[in-house]
């Protein structure tokens, strides 16, 4: 008896405006080395942050740097805002989600202050990166070039 499993496929979206690169272009090795998962990189060109995926979000860090989300599909998805800006603590985020909140490519889900970054010396790159990979089949993402948030960039298949 065989039994069929259908392909769990899952939209991504561009969670920002901006220009999309791999992970492997981003300068904390931590992303770039693929240490936390799987994923892409934004260089926002504005300031507005949107859900990548419909999904649940699961975590907002107290620092507002970083917010975790799980897609219906189980998917684990980390969306970081640039690099140290934990250090910041807040300062150049406003966070419009709360834990156990339902969202789609469509929900706003943070702003950034681009300028407050740049004063700071911060990388402001939007890392999105798929945390539980032993779920996940395959990943197929269109990597760069200048998008618009909702733009959509490809699928995420899981086992």
């Amino acid at each position: 008896m065989f039994f069929n499993k259908k392909k769990k496929s899952e939209t991504i979206y561009t969670p920002i405006d901006g220009t999309l690169k791999g992970l492997e272009a981003v300068s904390d090795p931590v992303f770039s080395e693929k240490m936390m998962g799987d994923g892409f990189a934004v260089t926002p060109s504005d300031g507005t942050l949107y859900a990548p995926i419909n999904g649940t979000i699961s975590s907002v860090f107290p620092t507002k740097h970083a917010i975790g989300l799980t897609s219906k599909n189980g998917v684990d998805i980390l969306i970081h805002i640039g690099i140290d800006t934990v250090e910041l603590e807040g300062a150049p985020f406003e966070i419009f989600v709360k834990e156990g909140d339902n969202v789609t490519p469509t929900t706003k889900i943070a702003t950034i202050d681009l300028p407050l970054l740049a004063t700071k010396e911060k990388e402001n790159d939007v890392m999105v990166v798929f945390t539980n990979m032993d779920a996940i089949k395959s990943i197929d993402l269109k990597i760069t070039g200048r998008l618009q948030h909702g733009a959509e960039l490809g699928a995420v298949v899981t086992n």
